[in-house]
Parts: structure tokens; C-alpha cells; sequence
């Protein structure tokens, strides 16, 4: 990782998303392991709690808002119009969006009514994604040949459909149960970058997206979207408004950086950071006691209080990586920052065929601190394979 320039790469973004990435592939091997410490687990939905693993997600939100800005003036850096700006945002969404819709359904499946099983519907899913959505630009083979690719992709998903079966009694076909972590970050993204176009980059204009969209949380949590029924069921995530609010709190914090290191004045980046995450952090503690700390309800209090650690942790970077320089001790973990989407879909193949070929770990290996220490080597394993497959050329890219 190197010092970034101007308003070039920012080291710290990088580093925050490879962190975020890396331990969200450790929370979710954690179902592989018994006795593991409370504080470490997800909290149920009637508990007023927040653990290690209901941390992850909504910083990754909060890293996707802090990565708009930069994306969005990449592209008109190589002179993209804001037309086909928004057509790229549009077609990244629905991408987002179809994944984590499959995704979302494989953990509904009823394998036992699937002519391939639930493991090989898993292994075609993530096939079909390597398929369709590979950086083919990299691995120099023709226009043809990557369309014809692409297609495979694309019956690869038309096949799973077609022969899905889900519920206890595979009764019912695919829906939409929830969206899956992809297709959250899908919507999230959505908004906020139409946001951040539509605004031109103006701060006050964010960070008035950003008030609206944690009204909106606190509307819905107090019950007054409940007659959205329709526009519910068609875009959930943006009537709770707690998943765009996090990603808007990072969009927040990048436009903030990129106004500050423009006009020469970074120095108030920090003092921006720690105002911004004291605010989040007394608003989110101050609804705590209305609805509680809770991920599985999206409560203000949970959307308040993680929008805090992601100002402070991205200020505590930003020093430490781009001012300091101190980037090698991140090293291992950079290619969940670099090829995110590669290491989050590795899972889906090493989970399925671990278990075709019945490959269990002794339960002393799986129990306890024994078990957190293997999980965090699993997931540096995971991490290290995409690094190898980025090298080779293989890297998933929206």
C-alpha cells in the first residue's frame, strides 16, 4: 500500500475495508464453532446488545459511502459523462442486488428437492458469478470468448432458477425473504450515489441526505411508514432507511476529506471526524433507551453508535496510513481491500466442497479459544487465496 497524493487512492479506506472484510469472513465461520464468548456472536432480535459480529456489517456500509466520491471522480477523471456515471451506478446496484437475492435464497433451499443438492447449487451459484462478473479485461482473451462466458454465467443462474425449490417442503420457489448482505449494500450504494451525484459533491446537501435517511430509521422504527406497504415490499431497505443512513455517514466523511484536502486545510480533518462521531455517537446512545441496541431491528441507537466507530476508526487510520505512512502492518490483509468481492464470495465454494468430501475438523479444534484462533487462521487463508488468484488475474470487479 502506498501513501496516496492529492486527491488520489486514500490508504486508509483501503486498509478499513480489508480489516472490515477479513473479520466478516471470521464472524461468519464462528456457526462452525462451539462454545464461543457472547460478546463475540451476533445478538438475538429481542436483545438490547451488540456484539463483536453486529459491528461488521454496518461498517462495511459505512466504508461503500466512503468510497463514492473517490469512484465517482475516477470516472470523470476518464472523462465518463454523468450519464453513463449513473447508468455504471445502476447496473453495479442490480448486480449487488441479483447476488445477494441468490444468495439470500440458497439459505432457504430445500436440497432435498433439488436435483443437484443444496451443496451444488451453491457451487453453480458461485460459478455463475465467477462467470458472469470476473475481471475478464485482465485475463486478455477476446471479446467473444468473454461473452460467451458470460452467457454460461448467465444459464447458469436461469438453470438455478428453474429448478429451485425452498421452504421445509420446497413448496414455495425464490423471493424475497430479505435482500442478503449484498443485496443491502446493493440498495445502500444505490441511493447514496445517486445522492452524491445529484449533489455535486456539496456537503451540506449530503449531509442533509445523511439526517433524512436516520429520520427515516426513526420513522419506521416508531411505526409511521407502516402503511408504506407496497413501496415495503418493493424497496425495504430504503423505507428502514438504518442501511443507507450508515453508508451516508461514510459518504459524509469522504466529502468532507476530499473538501479539506482540496482547499489545503486537511489539518481539520481530525476535529471534522471527532464532531462528526461525538454527534452520531450521543444520538445513538440517546435512543438507546427507546428501542434499544439492536441489529436485526436496525434501531437508531444501532445506527448511530457503529456511524460513530466508523468516523473515529477512519480518522484513527487516515493518521496512522496517510500521514504517517504506516501501511506495511496491513500488507497481509490487503487483497480483502483490493479484490473485496473475490473474498467474500471464496466461502461459497470452500463451505460446499468441504462438505461433499465430509472434511471435519476435531471438535477440540473447533471449541472454544482453540476454535476463535481457527477461524481467524481460516480467514486469513481465505485472504491470502484471493492475494493468489488477484495475481493470476482472477478478480471479481462490479
Amino acid at each position: 500500500m502506498t501513501k496516496p497524493t492529492s486527491l488520489g487512492r486514500v490508504a486508509a479506506i483501503d486498509i478499513l475495508r480489508a480489516l472490515t472484510m477479513y473479520f466478516m469472513i471470521f464472524v461468519n465461520d464462528l456457526w462452525s464453532l462451539k462454545g464461543v464468548p457472547k460478546w463475540l456472536e451476533h445478538a438475538s432480535a429481542t436483545e438490547d446488545y451488540l456484539g463483536f459480529s453486529d459491528i461488521i456489517f454496518p461498517l462495511f456500509l459505512f466504508i461503500v459511502g466512503l468510497s463514492i466520491p473517490f469512484a465517482v471522480a475516477n470516472r470523470r477523471k476518464k472523462g465518463d459523462s454523468t450519464g453513463k456515471i449513473v447508468w455504471h451506478i445502476f447496473i453495479r446496484s442490480v448486480s449487488l442486488i441479483l447476488m445477494g437475492f441468490y444468495m439470500m435464497n440458497l439459505e432457504e433451499i430445500a436440497g432435498n428437492r433439488v436435483i443437484v443438492g443444496r451443496f451444488g447449487w451453491e457451487l453453480l451459484m458461485g460459478a455463475g458469478i465467477m462467470l458472469i462478473w470476473l475481471n475478464w479485461k485482465r485475463t486478455g482473451l477476446s471479446k467473444r470468448t468473454v461473452y460467451v462466458m458470460q452467457g454460461i454465467g448467465v444459464a447458469i443462474f436461469i438453470f438455478l432458477a428453474a429448478i429451485y425449490h425452498g421452504g421445509e417442503n420446497g413448496e414455495s420457489w425464490m423471493q424475497v425473504h430479505w435482500w442478503g448482505i449484498l443485496g443491502l449494500i446493493g440498495w445502500a450504494y444505490l441511493l447514496n450515489a445517486l445522492l452524491y451525484v445529484a449533489s455535486r459533491g456539496n456537503l451540506w446537501f449530503v449531509i442533509a441526505g445523511w439526517m433524512f435517511f436516520n429520520l427515516l430509521n426513526i420513522a419506521d422504527l416508531a411505526g409511521w411508514t407502516s402503511g408504506w406497504a407496497f413501496l415495503r415490499s418493493v424497496a425495504g431497505p430504503f423505507v428502514t432507511g438504518s442501511n443507507p443512513a450508515l453508508t451516508a455517514g461514510g459518504l459524509v466523511a469522504a466529502v468532507v476529506l476530499r473538501k479539506l484536502m482540496s482547499s489545503g486545510k486537511e489539518k481539520l480533518f481530525y476535529m471534522w471526524m471527532t464532531i462528526l462521531g461525538v454527534v452520531a455517537f450521543v444520538y445513538g446512545f440517546s435512543l438507546k433507551p427507546e428501542w434499544g441496541i439492536s441489529k436485526i431491528q436496525a434501531t437508531p441507537a444501532w445506527v448511530g453508535i457503529c456511524s460513530g466507530m466508523g468516523f473515529a476508526l477512519f480518522g484513527l487510520l487516515y493518521f496512522v496510513a496517510d500521514k504517517k505512512g504506516k501501511t506495511n502492518w496491513a500488507n497481509i490483509i490487503r487483497p480483502a481491500g483490493t479484490a473485496t468481492l473475490t473474498a467474500y464470495l471464496l466461502p461459497y465454494f470452500i463451505y460446499p466442497i468441504r462438505s461433499i468430501l465430509g472434511l471435519v475438523l476435531p471438535i477440540a479444534l473447533r471449541t472454544g479459544f482453540v476454535g476463535i484462533l481457527k477461524s481467524l487462521i481460516f480467514a486469513l487463508l481465505v485472504v491470502m487465496l484471493t492475494g493468489w488468484l488477484e495475481k493470476n488475474k482472477i478478480k471479481l470487479k462490479l
